[in-house]
């Protein structure tokens, strides 16, 4: 499952949620109420909507409130840019409400099959900069901090130091959109090996290199342990490494992308190190589900649990 396909499923999963809060049910509502002392999680993870919509119906607030219930602290919502100005306003407001964050949105269309920013194109640069400026306002209204920016494509004809050149000097007057508002573009490095041949941000020291030099608070790290995973591994070194400049993880298991404990990565370790670390910002959970049904979102709560060792 790659991320546009993340931002289809939450958008079909959102698209009721203009209807009434009743549509969900209430046997789903007293399933959440039920559900609020059983757990804290140490580490503050974002389930994305759809994830539990079998126990908590398809309405979006219905939705948010079960993840409070079971104890979960944030929302990552690819797709909100898609979304409109009442459907955000609603998750803002519902956010606000049952004291949750807002996690990342993707600030921007990304080309994921032609170079973008790492071209000298003046105009692909300020269509992107346009949706920068855009998202400030999307991130008002649901009290976001943190912005998925992909960097797009590589040029095959281009050298690739001119390709980073180009990309820093874009990033730089993004940053300067952002700063003022305290806002943070986080930057994803991309698997080529199996989503996303072709993309040009693909390592931890690439984007470590790349933040360094756009040299912004506004520009950081997002490190998906799924992609690195199969990028380069190293997980646990590379994010010493790298922990000035990451400001946001999203995780997967490997192979399959899904929960915690369905793959190779060791996520008991790797959260006891973040959170040892002293990491008190968001873990978006940008996988699917093993199993399907109720059974199956069940079995993805119950991961978390198990992975994050809390109470």
């Amino acid at each position: 499952m790659d991320r546009r396909t993340f931002i289809h499923s939450a958008l079909v999963a959102g698209a009721s949620i203009a209807g009434s809060r009743i549509a969900s049910g209430p046997a789903a509502l007293l399933e959440a109420r039920q559900s609020t002392p059983r757990r804290k999680f140490r580490l503050n993870y974002a389930p994305h909507f759809g994830m539990f919509q079998e126990l908590a119906g398809a309405d979006l607030v219905a939705q948010l409130e079960f993840m409070a219930a079971e104890g979960f602290t944030a929302l990552e919502d690819n797709g909100m840019r898609e979304r409109s100005v009442e459907e955000q306003e609603r998750i803002g407001k519902t956010l606000a409400r049952l004291n949750m964050r807002m996690g990342v949105f993707v600030a921007h269309t990304i080309d994921w099959k032609s170079p973008s920013l790492t071209l000298p194109d003046a105009a692909r640069r300020d269509a992107f900069l346009k949706q920068i400026t855009e998202s400030v306002e999307i991130a008002r209204r649901v009290n976001a901090t943190w912005m998925t920016v992909v960097p797009g494509h590589i040029d095959g004809r281009l050298h690739i130091d001119f390709q980073m050149a180009n990309a820093v000097e874009t990033l730089e007057r993004a940053a300067a959109i952002l700063e003022p508002h305290k806002l943070v573009m986080v930057l994803e490095p991309l698997n080529t090996l199996r989503n996303h041949p072709g993309m040009f941000l693909t390592t931890i020291p690439q984007a470590y290199l790349v933040c360094k030099a756009v040299g912004s608070p506004s520009c950081k790290i997002l490190y998906d342990l799924y992609h690195q995973q199969i990028t380069e591994g190293n997980l646990i070194p590379n994010i010493d490494a790298a922990w000035e400049e990451i400001a946001y993880f999203q995780v997967g298991d490997n192979p399959g992308r899904k929960e915690p404990g369905t793959g190779e990565i060791n996520y008991r370790n790797v959260f006891k190190h973040i959170h040892g670390k002293g990491y008190t910002g968001i873990v978006g959970m940008e996988h699917g589900n093993a199993a399907q049904g109720r059974a199956g979102e069940r079995a993805v709560i119950d991961a978390y649990m198990a992975a994050d060792g809390g109470t």
